[in-house]
């Protein structure tokens, strides 16, 4: 293990904890007493078989996952997720809700169009997607296939902080940049989905939660391999899976039960949050935070500042203090500080020490 000591604020993939690289080191050349790396076994062993099924237990163990939810591991991203729900789950004669909060709900939307009819319940893109909606801003259609949320905004640093109201309409969320970050209530959702490089674990899997009474919904005839039902009906071992990733998922969320569950996740994940936004907050003459106030992400913190000048010698000085990935997404600019689960509460606060300096020698 390095001794170099790095702040990594990247916004995915992202900081994973070191307890989970460290097991991953020493089980690197033999897992589970077989002398290979969990890279060279096969998929269909028991011992990656165990392990599969492993993380599927503490995942429903720690986001309390009622049994008649399927837990899936599946490739591609959010990104063919995208593409893969409405599929399955939406036809050229039906409408299906997006509720657009920035750029990943609207590519989602996007990549509906190509199957069926889209809505929009609300969006706040006129105000460059600085806030969520309030319940009662939400125009649904209680006819509609299925209501999409992006649960947190990674490019402007919005997150949900309630679960809407969407009747008996299916609700879906793509949890990618928050997935377990607190404990919340599966049951209102009739799907999830997650791209695991943000939160939970490193790029190449996707975890998605299914509801049994959806899953029998989906649209007959599909491709084998875009099909819910057969990752599903094959305990998302259908074909070669992403066996390391499932292998990092599993030690991530083996970490988060060895540090006390998801209640202490919220903890430290709000004691981090607070101390930067605490620093935006100091320095309004300095620092302009993106979202509004109530709608303020706990995993992407995201603000601008005076002008582009001052923005590059912020980051310049922040890269020669080792804190890396500060940038602001092309569609804001600024700053953006990332504080995924894993991020220890150590590098927020070296962060806001720096803000704090940076405003007043540059006041």
């Amino acid at each position: 293990m390095s001794n170099k000591v790095v702040h990594n604020f990247y916004a995915g993939p992202a900081v994973l904890p070191a307890s989970a690289l460290k097991r991953a080191a020493e089980e690197f050349y033999d897992f589970a007493g077989t002398g290979m790396s969990v890279m060279e076994i096969s998929h269909r062993s028991k011992q990656f078989e165990a392990l599969n099924n492993e993380a599927q237990a503490l995942m429903r163990e720690l986001v309390d996952i009622p049994e008649n939810y399927k837990i899936l591991f599946v490739q591609g991203g959010a990104s063919l997720q995208f593409g893969m729900l409405p599929m399955n789950f939406l036809t050229k004669d039906q409408s299906a809700d997006y509720i657009l909060t920035g750029g990943w709900s609207e590519k989602a939307q996007k990549e509906a169009k190509l199957f069926g009819n889209t809505k929009v319940p609300f969006s706040s893109k006129e105000t460059k997607f600085n806030r969520i909606p309030k319940q009662n801003e939400l125009n649904l259609d209680p006819k509609a296939a299925y209501v999409h949320m992006t649960s947190n905004n990674t490019l402007f640093g919005t997150q949900w902080h309630y679960i809407p109201e969407v009747g008996n309409v299916p609700l879906v969320a793509d949890m990618s940049s928050d997935m377990m970050w607190k404990k919340f209530d599966v049951k209102k959702f009739a799907m999830i989905y997650a791209g695991a490089q943000k939160n939970i674990g490193p790029s190449g899997v996707t975890v998605v939660i299914i509801r049994d009474d959806f899953l029998a919904k989906c649209n007959p005839g599909l491709s084998t391999m875009l099909s819910y039902k057969t990752h599903a009906e094959n305990n998302s071992l259908y074909n070669t899976p992403p066996t390391f990733g499932i292998y990092m998922l599993r030690n991530v969320l083996a970490w988060q039960k060895e540090i006390g569950g998801l209640a202490e996740v919220e903890r430290r994940n709000h004691a981090k949050a607070k101390v930067i936004y605490d620093a935006i907050d100091a320095h309004p003459n300095m620092y302009k935070g993106h979202a509004e106030k109530d709608s303020r992400s706990t995993m992407n913190i995201t603000w601008t500042m005076p002008n582009e000048e001052l923005e590059k010698k912020f980051h310049k000085e922040a890269e020669a203090l080792n804190m890396l990935g500060l940038k602001g997404h092309r569609d804001v600019g600024g700053c953006r500080a990332s504080t995924y689960n894993a991020l220890p509460l150590e590098s927020a606060q070296a962060l806001a020490t720096f803000m704090h300096e940076f405003a007043k020698k540059n006041a």
